[in-house]
């Protein structure tokens, strides 16, 4: 993705809120991907921020070509963690790295509920030994 101008704050470098609109547009394509959508639905479910953490390292500019790297690296019983990285395409220098605690909740009402053994499945987690 290129950084549109609109990104870009007062400092001159892309604001740290879309830092988080480019995680979640990547969580929820790669989520999407693994086709756990139908599975998340019919458990009557919907997965709900707990906490996001992110490091920035090096700012990002108006026209920077982007990419979000973005993976699972566990399961709890109604939980997930998925961490983020923001690289900068030309020279793959990392932006930004980030995590955020995802919990599967039930819809009707809004208590974490058992993640479907078909959601756990989908993904690979990958140890922090193994991380990008």
């Amino acid at each position: 993705m290129q950084v549109p101008p609109g990104a870009v704050d007062a400092n001159h470098h892309a604001n740290n809120v879309e830092y988080l609109r480019w995680m979640q547009q990547a969580a929820q394509l790669h989520y999407e991907a693994s086709g756990c959508a139908a599975a998340t639905l019919a458990a009557g479910a919907t997965w709900v921020v707990r906490a996001h953490r992110i490091e920035y390292l090096r700012p990002a500019f108006a026209g920077d070509q982007l990419a979000v790297w973005t993976w699972v690296t566990r399961f709890g019983q109604a939980s997930s963690l998925r961490k983020y990285q923001v690289r900068r395409l030309p020279d793959q220098a990392i932006l930004a790295r980030a995590e955020t605690d995802w919990v599967f909740v039930e819809v009707r009402t809004g208590r974490p509920c058992a993640l479907p053994q078909v959601i756990k499945e989908a993904f690979v987690c990958l140890p922090a030994g193994q991380e990008p």
